[in-house]
């Protein structure tokens, strides 16, 4: 028995750290009665919008079947529904589909709007939360006021917005449904007159005709500057709608503690990877790349000139009330000489107001820095800004005068929101990361290398502990491989070189946050990080100095550590790495501080859920340990996707949940596909979401710096998730390596189908590879999966492991260590969604119409591990059923679940259809109505389960 081993004090501190999982923030739905009330009511209503809709554009014949679909998908025998559904014609399959996907996206919406409502009924916020916390341990003598201060210091969250192949609806789409929330919100508003409700009635009815009558497929596949526009879509929305009163709350919650949050602080921050992304997107090139720079800029230097207009409205104090500082009236004479007619257009009028003056003229020059950079001529000192640092100097003048004025209500008020707003954004909205293959850069380095001949065999000969020698070698060194006039050609050389070329123009145009880190994917050794140095070094971003001289790095380099392989070696390589002088140089260059992603995707896909997250909770504790020792601060980049098998679920759930110390103050966090519109559609909940995460990233970096429990319970807990890990890994690739798993896996879903949709701009599969399961992306790989309600990444071979853990006799241990350890408490309730969401039954009709003979029976094996892994997880979480502790909740996802079995069963035909019409021939099309059915299938499905790739 576990209580019998542990000692009072050890299981009073286990029991301090018990806590009751939030179901509903797993699941992402509504959990109590009033809300779910309000959301049957707003579905209901927009149901009967939808269906009067479809009447009117396609006929009342049109909706009689879509309702006869509707009532026969109720039916747990659903052959009549398939019968039904083979009789239609290719036209009438797209109406179906459509009128469905058209259901769930005003579902979401409004699901989303209640989501808000509901989180928001509990009086205290996140932050609120957190800082109560820490005002105990400051209570206690647990936390000092100047360790807080100090961490508070150097805490950042930064979401990073990337462009990866999962989120299927249209921007145009997005805006509509935010439209449909905005009127239903207004609809349940209280203070409504009464005379509201036919107007309210009339323009719902208007938007949601609106949405029947636009087209929900891209007509062409979207390239990386559209990517890059969503992202800034959404980008803008936060800085309009979040970051102000996210901020103010910020630093009024820190105020309760007794610390002040300078105006310069940036604790939160946003990254995208939106025309920066190369590994295996031959459509992102360097022009691509200044381009969206060059968007980047364009939206942000407009959103500020928004920001400051709307500030000007405000700023009317006068020089007949109050006093202004010296500086501000230097600045504003500099201001009228360097901008004459600017000053000659205002001072008639704002002569007397002078921070009306001086934010005129942060317009003017806002507005001119746009132009200089649209069209690519030179700064003009005084005239426009060369960075944001200029303009955060002109409008902290403007604050620190309030302040001398004694003026601190207006100074603390609309001139610091737009501060610590400009701040977060910069002036291109976000800095853009760099991530590009590590054999790219090996294969650049052997042209270059090779040219000179200076080696005794090829470059691409040398094994990998001579690369790492000769290129630790060269690093060290100055001198140029390329000399000047031998022209590279066209090779990689020529290709790596332009792109660090690139990388230093956009540096110099827009200053030094514009592009901070090159990701290096499939880091194997160090010889991966030095390589891309090198080559960074001739390009003039990196001179690594020398023993007692500084270096100098206008760029920070991360390795991308993918497979479980990698992650096991993690530690190892990052000693080896800081243990390097020259590179050593270089981190502190970046002021000691080294980033590392960690890719959840591939080791997902490489080993299974189980073994994955646990690799990667090891490969941090290892990384932690080895960057204390060489006195460098780690910022950990975690690439998570929307799904559970890709890393997926609740953000701050994810953050606190990490080794204690691993996180002490930076954070990166991938926001990826349809979790976007998930999170941000509605700014009400996105400043939700960004407030959870950030509260969490201020409670792991202050009050999880070191664990309280001894290490015996540290050790049992350790060795137990060892057993979990290592069975489910033995399951996982027992299925994985099976002959019969790509034909299961390519039949029984709609991977190669999804390859053709215009969703994003990178490719579904790896580049030269033989079609293979290694050659698939982690994206569609689960993408695929939870298509056709198998979700297999996100639950195979977690019921092995905690059998193997319980047959070893620590079923208890796996009950303490769910009630009391962040880690496995997130792990498993992720898993518990995903099982919710799994249904093997609609996964039956894919696979006994789809699946050849030959490969269906591994679907035997897939039942037989689900079957387990349900038993498993009850087991350890106490409960009869999945969801027991959340009827709510489990009441909303049926009735998803009834709207989405006539999409499923719309998908089989279509895939049906499609499959026989192409053959064997792979240069065969299906007929066009029937690609477009399938492809509202995959919207729909999407739509309707969420959190899908």
């Amino acid at each position: 028995m576990v209580e019998e081993t542990r000692t009072p004090e050890t299981a009073d501190l286990i029991e301090a750290d018990r806590r009751e999982p939030r179901v509903s923030a797993f699941a992402g739905g509504v959990s109590s009665d009033e809300q779910h009330a309000s959301l049957r009511a707003s579905v209901r209503q927009l149901g009967r919008l939808l269906g009067e809709a479809i009447s009117r554009h396609q006929g009342p014949e049109t909706l009689a079947l879509v309702e006869q679909v509707r009532e026969l998908s109720r039916d747990p025998d659903d052959g009549d529904l398939h019968a039904l559904l083979s009789e239609q014609d290719d036209a009438t399959a797209v109406t179906l589909a459509r009128a469905f996907t058209a259901y769930f996206q005003l579902v979401n919406v409004t699901e989303q709007l209640h989501r808000w409502q509901e989180v928001t009924e509990d009086g205290e916020g996140p932050l609120a939360a957190t800082t109560g916390r820490i005002r105990e341990a400051l209570d206690e003598g647990s936390l000092s006021p100047e360790l807080l201060t100090e961490v508070l210091g150097r805490v950042e969250y930064r979401p990073v917005f990337t462009a990866h192949p999962t989120e299927s609806t249209r921007r145009t789409v997005l805006r509509l449904l935010r439209k449909v929330a905005a009127t239903i919100a207004a609809a349940e508003d209280p203070r409504r007159r009464p005379g509201d409700d036919a107007r309210t009635e009339r323009r719902l009815a208007e938007l949601v005709d609106l949405l029947w009558q636009t087209d929900e497929l891209r007509i062409a596949k979207p390239q990386p500057t559209d990517e890059a526009r969503t992202a800034l879509y959404y980008l803008a929305q936060i800085a309009q709608h979040v970051i102000p009163g996210l901020m103010e709350e910020l630093q009024h919650q820190l105020g309760t503690v007794g610390v002040e949050l300078p105006a310069d602080a940036r604790p939160l921050r946003f990254g995208t990877w939106a025309g920066g992304d190369r590994d295996g997107n031959p459509f992102v090139t360097p022009e691509v790349t200044l381009e969206v720079l060059g968007l980047q800029h364009d939206f942000g230097l407009r959103e500020l000139v928004r920001q400051v207009e709307e500030l000007l409205t405000e700023m009317s104090a006068s020089t007949r009330v109050v006093d202004v500082t010296e500086e501000l009236q230097e600045s504003l004479a500099a201001d009228a000489e360097a901008l004459p007619i600017t000053y000659s257009t205002i001072k008639r009028l704002n002569a007397e107001e002078p921070y009306r003056l001086k934010l005129s003229f942060v317009r003017v020059r806002l507005q001119r820095t746009r132009d200089r950079l649209a069209n690519g001529t030179a700064h003009e000192p005084g005239r426009d800004y060369l960075g944001f640092a200029e303009l955060l100097r002109d409008l902290t003048l403007v604050r620190d005068s309030m302040l001398a004025d004694g003026d601190t209500l207006t100074g603390n008020g609309a001139i610091l929101r737009m501060i610590r707003t400009a701040t977060a954004t910069g002036l291109g909205m976000a800095t853009l990361d760099v991530r590009e293959h590590s054999g790219k850069h090996h294969d650049a380095l052997a042209e270059l290398f090779d040219r000179t001949g200076e080696l005794d065999v090829p470059y691409a000969d040398l094994d990998r502990e001579q690369r790492i020698e000769l290129l630790s070698r060269e690093m060290a060194g100055r001198r140029p491989l390329v000399g000047a006039g031998h022209p590279l050609g066209d090779g990689q050389a020529a290709a790596s070189l332009e792109l660090m070329q690139t990388l230093r123009t956009a540096l110099d145009t827009y200053g030094p946050d514009v592009v901070e880190t090159y990701i290096v994917s499939m880091a194997h050794d160090v010889d991966d990080l030095f390589a891309v140095v090198v080559l960074a070094r001739e390009a003039g971003l990196v001179d690594t100095g020398a023993e007692g001289e500084d270096a100098v790095a206008r760029i920070g380099f991360a390795p991308l550590f993918e497979t479980v392989a990698e992650l096991e070696v993690a530690g190892p390589l990052l000693e080896r790495l800081l243990s390097d002088p020259a590179y050593r140089r270089v981190v502190a260059a970046r002021g000691d501080v080294q980033e590392i992603m960690l890719g959840y995707s591939d080791s997902s896909k490489d080993a299974g859920i189980a073994a994955s997250q646990w690799q990667i909770h090891r490969a941090q504790r290892a990384l932690r340990d080895i960057a204390r020792e060489h006195g460098v601060r780690l910022r950990l980049f975690h690439g998570r996707g929307g799904s559970v098998g890709r890393g997926g679920g609740p953000t701050a759930e994810a953050i606190l949940s990490q080794p204690y110390g691993s996180l002490d103050g930076p954070i990166k966090v991938t926001e990826q596909g349809e979790v976007i519109s998930d999170k941000y559609l509605l700014p009400e909940l996105g400043r939700y979401n960004l407030e959870g995460a950030l509260a969490a990233v201020v409670e792991a970096s202050v009050l999880h710096r070191t664990s309280l429990l001894p290490q015996e319970v540290l050790d049992d807990w350790n060795g137990t998730m060892d057993l979990v890990a290592g069975h489910g890994q033995t399951a996982y690739r027992g299925l994985v390596r099976d002959e019969a798993l790509v034909p299961f896996f390519v039949t029984a879903t709609p991977v190669d189908e999804l390859g053709k949709m215009n969703i994003g701009s990178r490719p579904s599969k790896r580049p030269g590879g033989a079609g293979g399961l290694d050659d698939l992306r982690a994206i569609p790989w689960v993408f695929g999966w939870t298509q056709s309600r198998i979700i297999l990444p996100g639950w195979f071979g977690v019921g092995s492991g905690l059998a193997a853990a319980r047959e070893d006799g620590r079923l208890e241990t796996l009950q303490e260590m769910y009630g009391s350890w962040s880690f496995f408490r997130t792990f498993l309730s992720n898993v518990q969604m995903t099982l919710t969401k799994t249904d093997l039954d609609i996964a039956g009709r894919y696979v006994r119409t789809l699946v050849p003979d030959e490969a269906a029976g591994i679907f035997d094996v897939i039942r037989a591990e689900h079957e387990r892994t349900v038993e498993e997880v009850l087991r350890v979480t106490g409960q009869s059923a999945l969801l027991e502790q959340a009827p709510v909740l489990r009441r909303t996802l049926e009735l998803r679940d009834h709207y989405l079995a006539p999409l499923h069963a719309l998908q089989v035909s279509m895939l049906a259809r499609s499959r026989e019409a192409v053959g064997d021939d792979p240069d065969a099309s299906a007929p066009e109505d029937v690609q477009r059915a399938l492809s509202l299938t995959i919207n729909g499905i999407a739509a309707g389960l969420r959190n899908t790739g």
